[in-house]
């Protein structure tokens, strides 16, 4: 019995144990039971012109995926550059707090609203909006200091936090304004309205976000480090290389590594597992939902 098939047979017999939450999470379908339980995705050459739109259905669980690919890949345009042979993508916001914005607005949607998460793409800003209820006497101002984790939905975010995706520690928002500023751009802005919350990214220039990122790289690159005698003199450079590959993907496989690197699975695992334990990157979560963190 697959999945979709188990949680109707629940709800027809009207199993008191079966929550609506488990449905959002899992069932391909959700909107079947919750209305707005999707992503609305719309480009805008101005507030009053809208060129297109796409809309990401499914569950929480495929939508976190499917949002961050497609704006990454339809929505928002990269600047190219090289250095020597290796192709460098300039795009207007960092990946990780984008994403990291996209599971907070799926993580505290009210969902009872019957309204969609939306993101607003114009060339230079992003906004992502969604329903939610503050805890009292919550202002954006409490939201940019050090709080609590107070989740809307906690059985959502635990979901999230056991899958890999987020903390548990109320941390996203301070996460996102750090990425910020090592990619040089101005902190989000936030608006709280009765009802929702809207987030404003805004890029700044090009040249000032590549600036950063090579300011970054030479910060975190591993040229400098002391390696282990251990390893051959070849394996700075492929563990460097894994450093860049994780820099724009912290979800890349070792498959994929192994392309990059051309090198074998054993070989790609034996030095992933010997820069962990040098400390230079860490595993959060495993399988699929799992990241790797540059330390």
């Amino acid at each position: 019995m697959s999945e979709s098939q188990l949680i109707e047979y629940k709800e027809s017999w009207r199993d008191e144990y079966l929550k609506w939450i488990w449905v959002l999470l899992f069932h391909r379908n959700s909107e079947k039971w919750i209305t707005g339980s999707f992503v609305k995705i719309g480009f805008f050459e101005t507030d009053a012109d809208l060129r297109y739109q796409d809309e990401v259905h499914g569950s929480l669980m495929i939508q976190a995926d499917r949002v961050i690919d497609l704006l990454y890949t339809k929505y928002l345009t990269a600047e190219i550059s090289y250095d020597n042979i290796t192709r460098i993508e300039h795009y207007p916001f960092p990946k990780d707090a984008v994403r990291e914005a996209v599971f907070n607005a799926l993580i505290h949607q009210d969902f009872s609203v019957g309204v969609p998460v939306q993101i607003s793409v114009y060339k230079d800003k992003l906004y992502i909006s969604n329903d939610c209820v503050f805890p009292a006497n919550w202002t954006a101002d409490t939201l940019m200091q050090k709080h609590r984790s107070l989740p809307h939905n906690p059985d959502i975010a635990n979901t999230f936090f056991r899958a890999g995706f987020i903390e548990s520690w109320g941390r996203g928002i301070e996460k996102i304004c750090n990425l910020y500023k090592e990619y040089g751009i101005a902190e989000p802005e936030y608006k709280v309205h009765p009802n929702d919350i809207m987030m404003m990214f805004k890029a700044n220039s090009t040249e000032s976000i590549k600036e950063a990122e090579e300011n970054k790289s030479s910060k975190s690159g591993l040229k400098n480090k002391n390696w282990p005698e251990k390893w051959p003199e070849k394996w700075p450079e492929k563990a460097e290389q894994i450093i860049n590959a994780i820099s724009e993907d912290n979800k890349i496989t070792i498959t994929k590594l192994e392309e990059i690197l051309d090198i074998g699975h054993t070989t790609v695992k034996k030095i992933l597992s010997e820069m962990q334990a040098e400390g230079y990157i860490s595993r959060v979560g495993a399988g699929k939902g799992g990241h790797w963190d540059i330390v």
